[in-house]
């Protein structure tokens, strides 16, 4: 009789599926602690777990039962040389238990599917949440120094790496050990000779999956090197399209697109060829082991010791025992690919989050705006100074202008009044209170932001514009509109302030973006108000539209415009130069004008076209 169709796990379709990237293989570099954590993520559903656990055992056993069922069914039957002889009543009754077994195990493995596919998406939900949880929170700089591709792809491929080796695997992984014990102490019970045979090509297994792997290892870590390019590579020619079709680089473009899937088709076909050897090479070695069984066995059986149904037995319990340790060295691959993702995962999550321990009481209807920074020392990377013993003085409703060079140091003012970047030393203080005795979220609602490179999200006007304030009504959207001058352009729009915008307002022009950007720093309705460049990216009129706005919206307000354009802050209440890090000038336009110092010098540039 042939051996019967399996039963259990290791009947349902394998494999990684279509995701041709579970084949890209990382090394992870603490994998026991790492397995440690996804563990303990995997055990935060302990009700399902321990489910899973359940419906793995009772498969386990109906399959390990299974062997044993089809042995006395086929003892049922005596085969002598004059006749062969069939106890049909036994016979009906051992192939209907067998039927029974083969329902039951066929509905639990059902189960066992939707026990798995509900604890992967519990569990990469719950790590989901805790990333972006954590992702949320931390520092600018931790955003400024990573890759944002790199961000992403561990919010999206790792965790989706994961998902799938967990839903595929873990049943396989549980139901693999029980299989193996199980198995181990049926065939000691029916012979311990055969047993010992048996088991001797599993050290054959061992060495050739372990020489396998190794080889294999470059061209998975290749492919993935090479993906990365190419997502790269693609990346850039989406993002800067303009650039690209201006400079009529489509051509080149798409050569060098060429040359990188060509090199990743290359690497990918190797890695697919070496990583498929490995289910032939086990499969051979367990075919081995069957015909040494079967030589064994009838031997065995010729001399009385066991019964051809034993030898059948003995067989499907060898399938069953090298099916697991086959299924494991098979999706090696995947579950470290998986694990190299869950540490990268861990990585952001592991990542010091933002501190704030501001204390101090701080009304932000109160906020006067009084800025201050004193002997302010910054740098962005340890001794590369940007500024040098800086001080200011901010008075409550003034209008500052801050120019200077390009990388004076303009910009890190803002960001270290923001709480951004941390100061090496120094301090600074609004209305006489520390900024780091300021609760954080406190802080940053008394200050509003327009910068130059504008931020709208996907989604309608009217919800962009409500952004810098959440309880805001229709009406008082469309005044802040109205306010900033965007009013006009929306109310065009077929479908007004509810016109959906698409990926950061590509729908819109440069202007409109940042008059939009405006209207939300208006509804927000700050104590203190920082232009960086707002103006910079509209035209000569539009800018005139808005500074009229802007004049209005400033007023009882402090105010901090960083800007190149010298024309938009001639009417500012102090100018400051800052040059190498330290404030060089301070005046309003006509006293600097008249030190013919490096402000006089910027002006001139900038209009007469001559440097003096």
């Amino acid at each position: 009789m042939p051996p019967m169709p399996q039963i259990g796990p290791g009947a349902r379709k394998g494999g990684p599926g279509p995701h041709g990237a579970r084949l890209n293989m990382e090394k992870p570099e603490n994998a026991g602690s790492t397995l440690k954590k996804l563990i303990k993520y995997i055990g935060r559903n302990k009700y399902l777990f321990f489910a899973l656990i359940a419906i793995m055992l009772i498969i386990t056993v109906l399959g390990l039962a299974a062997p044993s069922i089809q042995q006395v069914a086929i003892d049922y039957i005596t085969i002598g040389k004059d006749r062969t002889s069939v106890d049909f009543n036994g016979l009906g009754k051992t192939l209907i238990v067998l039927g029974v077994v083969y329902l039951l195990s066929s509905g639990f493995t059902f189960l066992q599917g939707i026990c798995s596919a509900r604890l992967s998406q519990f569990t990469v939900r719950t790590m989901r949440h805790d990333l972006f949880k954590n992702l949320v929170r931390l520092p600018i700089k931790y955003l400024d120094t990573h890759n944002h591709g790199d961000i992403m792809s561990r919010m999206t491929n790792d965790v989706e790496n994961i998902s799938t080796t967990v839903s595929q695997s873990i049943g396989s992984l549980i139901s693999g050990v029980l299989t193996i014990i199980g198995t181990i102490v049926i065939m000691l019970v029916y012979s311990p000779l055969l047993t010992l045979i048996s088991l001797s090509t599993i050290f054959l297994t061992i060495i050739v999956s372990s020489f396998l792997t190794k080889f294999m290892k470059k061209y998975f870590v290749q492919q993935q090197i090479l993906l990365g390019r190419l997502n790269g590579h693609v990346e850039e020619m989406v993002t800067g399209y303009r650039t690209v079709v201006s400079y009529s680089k489509e051509n080149d473009a798409c050569a060098e697109f060429e040359k990188m899937s060509n090199d990743l088709k290359k690497c990918a076909v190797k890695a697919q060829i070496f990583g498929g050897v490995m289910g032939p090479c086990m499969n051979l070695i367990s075919n081995f082991g069957f015909i040494l069984i079967a030589a064994f066995g009838g031997w065995l059986a010729i001399k009385g010791s066991i019964t051809i149904g034993t030898i059948q037995a003995f067989i499907l319990y060898s399938k069953q025992f090298s099916r697991p340790i086959n299924e494991i060295a098979n999706q090696y691959a995947n579950i470290q690919t998986a694990i190299a993702g869950a540490e990268r995962i861990f990585d952001v999550m592991e990542s010091d989050t933002e501190e704030d321990n501001g204390t101090a009481e701080f009304n932000i209807d109160e906020v006067k705006g009084n800025i201050r920074f004193k002997d302010i020392d910054f740098s962005y990377v340890p001794d590369k100074q940007v500024l040098n013993d800086l001080n200011l003085d901010v008075k409550a409703g003034q209008k500052i202008a801050i120019v200077g060079a390009t990388g004076s140091g303009k910009t890190t003012i803002v960001n270290l009044l923001t709480r951004f970047y941390p100061i090496d030393s120094g301090e600074i203080s609004i209305d006489g209170t520390s900024i780091y005795d300021i609760p954080k979220d406190k802080l940053r609602k008394s200050i509003a932001i327009v910068l130059q490179d504008t931020v709208l999200f996907s989604d309608t006007i009217e919800e962009n514009i409500r952004y810098g304030r959440a309880d805001a009504t229709l009406d008082d959207i469309k005044k802040a509109a109205a306010f900033a001058n965007a009013d006009e352009f929306i109310e065009r729009l077929p479908d007004g302030y509810r016109t959906k915008l698409t990926e950061g307002g590509a729908n819109l022009s440069q202007g409109q973006r940042q008059l939009l950007s405006i209207a939300r720093a208006v509804l927000a309705d700050p104590k203190i108000l920082i232009l960086d460049e707002a103006t910079s990216s509209v035209d000569t009129r539009t800018e005139m539209n808005i500074q009229s706005a802007m004049v209005a919206l400033m007023k009882n307000r402090t105010s901090l415009i960083i800007a190149h354009r010298l024309s938009t802050i001639r009417d500012a209440d102090k100018i400051v130069v800052i040059d190498s890090g330290h404030v060089a000038e301070e005046g309003n336009h006509d006293e600097l004008i008249k030190k013919k110092g490096c402000y006089y010098e910027l002006y001139q540039t900038q209009f007469a076209g001559v440097k003096t």
